[in-house]
């Protein structure tokens, strides 16, 4: 057992040390509110992505989120729910300017939400950029899915199929790498 052990943290050192190996993520809240008028309802949103990832060279790295996001309803019956996120991805690095570095992720999303029993999936190209602010801290930005997705509500045959470019703010996020 103890060779094992000492087999493991030599990889993870040796690994380590060429600065390949990166966590971080992202958190975000977002709350939104009508009047009386409009139907006097209100949504609060707040998730966390955590990501670890593993840049093979300069251009090429690997990586995945795993995150929860929490919603909750008012005026809808008090409606929350809680989702789990799993979103491998392959990064392409196809660009440089100085200490920006545009990127495009190829990602599987797959999103389950026990208390409201759906899931999501999605099979696309989602871009973005960092920023290196040093030189083990990089900030990180995704705009968009240019992609397949697909919403299954529990029951039958009422899956939603979207295909399509979506550059909007809704899918915006925002990040910190910390690279080792």
């Amino acid at each position: 057992m103890k060779k094992i052990m000492m087999t493991l943290a030599a990889a993870l050192v040796a690994v380590s040390m060429d600065a390949q190996v990166y966590v971080g993520g992202s958190l975000g809240i977002n709350a939104w509110s009508s009047q009386e008028n409009a139907g006097d309802r209100s949504e609060t949103t707040f998730s966390i992505l955590p990501e670890v990832g593993y840049n093979f060279n300069d251009e090429w790295a690997v990586g995945t989120v795993i995150g929860y996001q929490s919603d909750k309803w008012a005026g809808v019956e008090g409606i929350s729910e809680n989702a789990f996120t799993f979103n491998p991805y392959v990064r392409y690095t196809f660009a440089k300017a100085g200490k920006v570095n545009f990127f495009v992720d190829g990602a599987v999303d797959f999103t389950s939400a026990s208390d409201a029993d759906w899931t999501s999936f999605g099979v696309g190209l989602k871009p973005g950029l960092s920023v290196n602010l040093t030189d083990n801290i990089s900030f990180v930005s995704h705009l968009g899915l240019i992609g397949w997705q697909q919403l299954n509500p529990d029951g039958d045959d009422n899956s939603i199929n979207k295909v399509g470019v979506d550059l909007s703010g809704n899918n915006l996020t925002f990040g910190l790498y910390f690279n080792f």
